[in-house]
């Protein structure tokens, strides 16, 4: 669990209620339903016209990431690597087949099991800078999906303001309903405003950010791989690995 991220959602919960009621506007203000049809809908009805099915439902699936980030122990890989090419060097590549089973993660797999095939290391690293493209590639549009709907809620919520306006105006010959009318209409700001900054785009930044890391890991498991089927050094191996990591 990320516990930072749940404390920044909790902080922006608690910012817009306390903000609103120390503004004297109070948690009533911050309820309407107009502004949930027109913002929050509204949000996802423009995201479902940018965006391919697949895609949408990647991105919704990463947003778990946010507070439950891919577990990565980059320090454990290297090492074993360097175990990995030992064993190559005792028994040949083929002896690498025994740790394909029990290696939980399917990209580290995939290279392994191209080691032992017998790839060739260009080859090796081929194939996979073609499968790190392609996740990478499908993961950083699952983020966008955040990123589009923190561009469009706002003006969503401008367009609220706007209707609610519109309404005020008709009402323009009992000033009694005028302060309520206009309050009302704000309300869709807020809702745009506030879910773009406290909520869509920081999750499309943190999900980026996962992302790119997963593509620095998997960049740092292309090299061992291409390492151990070239027949490298174990202790070159670990020092070319250990400059992936951050200082």
């Amino acid at each position: 669990m990320d516990v930072l991220t749940l404390i920044g959602f909790c902080f922006a919960v608690l910012a817009i209620v306390v903000g609103s009621i120390l503004k004297g506007a109070g948690l009533k203000a911050l309820v309407s339903a107009a502004a949930f049809m027109i913002v929050i809908v509204g949000t996802f009805a423009a995201i479902f016209v940018q965006t391919p099915l697949p895609v949408f439902r990647h991105g919704m699936r990463m947003f778990i990431w946010v507070l439950r980030p891919p577990y990565l122990d980059t320090r454990t890989l290297i090492s074993r690597f360097v175990e990995w090419s030992q064993l190559a060097r005792r028994q040949g590549l083929l002896g690498l087949e025994s740790a394909i089973g029990g290696e939980p993660d399917a990209f580290v797999r995939k290279g392994l099991q191209l080691v032992v095939d017998g790839a060739e290391p260009e080859q090796v690293r081929a194939i996979m800078e073609v499968e790190l493209g392609a996740r990478e590639h499908a993961d950083q549009a699952g983020a966008k999906v955040f990123e589009g709907m923190g561009v469009y809620s706002p003006t969503l919520g401008i367009i609220g303001a706007v209707l609610g306006l519109m309404a005020v105006m008709q009402n323009l010959a009992d000033p009694s309903k005028l302060g309520a009318g206009i309050a009302a209409a704000f309300t869709a700001t807020v809702y745009g405003i506030g879910l773009a900054n406290l909520l869509f785009l920081p999750t499309s930044a943190k999900l980026k950010a996962i992302v790119a890391h997963q593509s620095q890991v998997r960049e740092m498991t292309i090299e061992g791989l291409v390492s151990i089927a070239m027949g490298e050094n174990p202790r070159a191996i670990e020092a070319k690995l250990k400059g992936f990591l951050p200082d």
